[in-house]
């Protein structure tokens, strides 16, 4: 890339060595309707243009967002939310790094532009990884980091042309550096004899293909000019009572009035209180159990806030609430002050032909099929998914354990400072996002890096206390490998995760050692940190349908095989400190082409069109057992027929 290009990859807001900060301000409120509130969702088909040009710098060199897209050369439809990469029979723009051009025209309601005092925002859910977004050719934001939303106001530019549609204009860059989340390199191939000019590939150490585009909605909304930004819970209980800890964040009113109501399923009001921070006291309260842990698991309270301005303007925000604690000890995590084992799935977001990009039907069937197994329990492996699935988990009482984009940070210059503050900002722009979801019970703050650099130790620590200072309700950790003698990051963390694949990537095909090399890391792990250890990755790649008695790697016996001879150690070492077990992985997924992948990572339990291999079954009745031997379980969740 060029120079005037590789400047939109690096981050503003740089902080020097000793006084690393993060630049997020205001609130990120999922946008929700109420009396005070509309939204209007842009989905569908948007224009789409990728810049070809040698240097990717074509678009801005010709000024693309000052003209309807169309007018700057050829354009195809593109649907949003989508990744942009299997969408066309195109190879080359299945595998393209650079830039894309999207632009949608939309008209904005008369009644939102006649009323001054109603204040228009332009929201985008995810786009990855690098976007400049143009209102009628007028630039509104930039952002860095994919994964996560970010948000514009709109007012000074659409007012100027009432009577005309809204052109949006996005501009997306996939290009990944050593300092973006996750990293990754870019080398040119010189060699004239074997490669073109210009010839580069994009390199990384992640092991998932590098989907780009606009993944999430893109959406308008409104709020009157006095509005609530922000909202801040922190629940807990004792015995009978529940307390809900709020503080509201408002905007455009110096002496705001606030109203906070909580209302039970029933629609009954159980509590309430005046003022911008304070407690609610609910009597009797249903606390937020997880899926299997409880009769009446999900259970969630509706807070409404109510803000009244000096003004008399009204803005009201109403939000689900789920009253739990989390806690660990040395050997155990607790959710509600009960023992609580992790039984279950790493994912990815992904599927034919929309690669990333959000599917409601595809989402109502991973659930259904994790409840189906028995699982009560995610991990959004490796970056964070989007905010309707997290609602799913809350309405479901399905555990989350939520992951930054932090996978692959394998080279010494991702541990440098421009990387940390990046790092930084991105987790505090997760936090902002996820904080008040109930599923939500720890943060990861990075997969797999090689914490055994001497810079690691540094990068982490700074790295989980900042975690740490954002949300003191939830425990932190990062997920590491087996090597327990050279992690350089652990000691700062709450709990240990550990991806470890005995007898596939380590003695592949030697199912007889699992048992001893993983009662070894175990008892390695919890014997240097005496804390709470969960099996975060485990698996075997099966091709559906490829069958070998006795079991070979790659067949469905195989998975199965290397599956049990976990099992058997996990439910040694569950009487003890390990407190979770998380198959890698849910569903196969697609990979960028390699030696070692046949059409993507074969690993999960179900095909990538979610149809289940043999592995499938075997974990059902695992979870389903494990399960039961709570003793807690309704008549109908021991005998399941969903």
């Amino acid at each position: 890339m060029s120079g005037d290009v590789m400047w939109l990859l690096k981050l503003a807001c740089l902080a020097a060595v000793c006084g690393l900060t993060v630049c997020v301000t205001g609130g990120m409120l999922y946008p929700r309707e109420s009396p005070s509130r509309e939204r209007k969702e842009l989905d569908g088909l948007w224009a789409f243009r990728a810049d070809f040009s040698p240097d990717r710098s074509a678009g801005f060199n010709q000024a693309w967002f000052k003209q309807p897209l169309a007018e700057t050369g050829p354009v195809i439809d593109m649907a949003v939310p989508s990744s942009f990469n299997d969408i066309t029979q195109d190879a080359e723009l299945r595998d393209f790094i650079g830039w894309v051009w999207y632009e949608k025209e939309v008209w904005v309601p008369v009644r939102w532009l006649q009323d001054k005092d109603t204040r228009i925002v332009l929201r985008v859910g995810s786009a990855h990884y690098y976007s400049v977004v143009w209102v009628n050719g007028v630039k509104v934001v930039e952002h860095e980091g994919g994964h996560l939303p970010f948000e514009a106001d709109i007012d000074g530019v659409i007012r100027k042309d009432v009577g005309m549609p809204c052109r949006i204009t996005i501009a997306v860059n996939n290009t990944l550096d050593l300092h973006t989340l996750p990293p990754g390199t870019i080398k040119y191939m010189n060699d004239r004899t074997k490669y073109p000019t210009g010839y580069f590939i994009q390199g990384y150490n992640f092991d998932f293909f590098n989907y780009a585009g606009i993944h999430r909605s893109v959406l308008l909304y409104t709020t009157p000019r006095a509005y609530i930004d922000d909202i801040t819970v922190d629940t807990n209980f004792s015995d009978s009572t529940g307390f809900v800890f709020y503080n509201v964040s408002v905007v455009g009113s110096a002496k705001p009035a606030v109203k906070v109501a909580l209302s039970g399923k029933d629609g009954r009001c159980v509590a309430t209180a005046d003022g911008p921070s304070g407690v609610l006291k609910v009597p009797e309260v249903n606390l937020w159990w997880p899926y299997l842990m409880h009769a009446n698991a999900g259970y969630l309270y509706s807070m409404e806030v109510q803000l009244t301005a000096e003004s008399g303007q009204i803005d009201v925000y109403v939000m689900p609430v789920g009253i739990r604690t989390v806690e660990v000890t040395s050997s155990k995590f607790l959710i509600n002050k009960k023992p609580f084992y992790f039984h279950g799935v790493n994912k990815h977001e992904d599927a034919d032909i929309r690669g990333k990009g959000f599917d409601w039907p595809l989402i109502v069937k991973d659930f259904n099929l994790m409840k189906w197994m028995g699982a009560n329990s995610f991990r959004t492996s490796h970056y964070p998914y989007a905010e309707e699935i997290l609602q799913m988990a809350d309405r479901h009482g399905i555990v989350v354990i939520d992951e930054c984009p932090g996978v692959g940070i394998k080279d010494i210059h991702s541990f440098g400072n421009e990387s940390l503050a990046h790092h930084l900002v991105v987790m505090e722009e997760l936090v902002r996002r996820d904080k008040n979801h109930p599923s939500v019970v720890m943060w990861s703050v990075a997969n797999e890096p090689a914490a055994e650099m001497p810079p690691a130790a540094f990068y982490f620590k700074q790295l989980v206390a900042h975690t740490k200072s954002l949300d003191r309700t939830r425990p932190v950790t990062f997920i590491t490998d087996s090597n327990y003698a050279r992690d350089l990051g652990a000691p700062y963390v709450d709990v240990i995760c550990v991806n470890s694949y005995f007898s596939w990537y380590h003695d592949p095909g030697h199912l007889e050692v699992i048992p001893i090399q993983l009662n070894t890391q175990f008892d390695n792990w919890y014997g240097k940190y005496q804390k709470p250890i969960i099996q975060s990755e485990y698996g075997a790649d099966a091709v559906p349908g490829l069958h070998n008695d006795p079991p070979t790697m790659f067949t469905e016996e195989y998975q199965k095989q290397v599956l049990q001879n976990y099992h058997k150690v996990f439910d040694q070492k569950r009487k003890e400190f390990v407190v979770g077990e998380l198959i890698w992985n849910f569903a196969d997924f697609m990979t960028s082409q390699g030696i070692t992948r046949v059409v993507g990572n074969k690993k999960g339990m179900f095909t990538r069109q979610r149809q289940p291999k043999s592995a499938a079954f075997l974990l059902r009745e695992r979870y389903w057992t494990i399960a039961n031997g709570t003793g807690v379980l309704p008549t109908w969740a021991k005998y399941p027929c969903h």
